[in-house]
């Protein structure tokens, strides 16, 4: 059968805004920023942090330390400019606690849960080994990756509106320079979010249902429509013997 466009579109955006978007969700670059650190005092000798932390660097009497920190929605990492010490963990404390956060990971898992299953129905009502898709079916997994990006979107809305200020109520003393700007994992968020939509948006179109111009009304179209309207008419007589 000749597929729908709208199918093929929503069949392939849909997996790959799941895929942005699980990407993302387990990856801990959905904030960063850096913090220098730096101890004063003549001869300064170089100092060693705890594992992750890294060592500081001496430069007359000044000991600096830049350290680079990354926060995700279920992981944290804190690395050590120019170096190859870096430190990941389950987010915990104020961060974990904080009840934004908690309402952004709720949010996505019910996201990725709601756009699993809108691709297994679409994949169920388009039926590509067959002549007559399931519509319904296909439009219904399409309403499922629609609310599941919508979803995302709202997790998403959430946690950059409140990104500088997401569990940093008691960090002051340790990072008393930290700058948060967005990371990388937060953009493949968002642009998976949206195709998601694009993609579920598409499959809600198999809800209309076509129209064959040669056959009659309320006939919807299908191969065996034209087949019927070209027949010629024929007249059946009564022979007896």
């Amino acid at each position: 059968m000749h597929t729908p466009a709208s199918m093929v579109m929503g069949i392939v955006f849909a997996p790959l805004g799941l895929v942005l978007v699980f990407t993302a969700a387990i990856t801990p670059q959905w904030r960063e920023g850096q913090a220098r650190l730096g101890m004063t005092g003549p001869g300064s000798l170089p100092r060693s942090g705890a594992k992750g932390q890294g060592t500081g660097v001496r430069s007359g009497s000044v000991e600096a330390l830049v350290l680079l920190r990354s926060d995700g929605l279920w992981e944290s990492c804190l690395q050590v400019a120019h170096s190859e010490l870096k430190q990941c963990w389950p987010v915990a404390g104020a961060y974990q606690r904080d009840p934004r956060v908690r309402l952004a990971q709720g949010l996505v898992l019910s996201a990725l849960f709601l756009c699993g299953t809108g691709i297994v129905l679409a994949c169920i009502g388009v039926r590509c080994w067959t002549d007559l898709p399931l519509r319904g079916v296909a439009a219904s997994g399409g309403l499922l990756v629609v609310l599941a990006g919508l979803l995302s979107l709202t997790a998403l809305g959430v946690y950059t509106h409140n990104l500088g200020r997401l569990g940093m109520e008691d960090s002051g003393p340790r990072f008393p320079h930290l700058s948060l700007h967005p990371a990388g994992s937060l953009y493949f968020a968002w642009l998976g979010s949206c195709i998601q939509v694009l993609g579920g948006s598409a499959l809600l179109l198999s809800f209309k249902q076509p129209r064959c111009p040669s056959c009659p009304e309320r006939i919807p179209a299908c191969p065996a429509c034209r087949e019927i309207g070209s027949k010629p008419e024929t007249e059946v007589y009564e022979i007896s013997c």
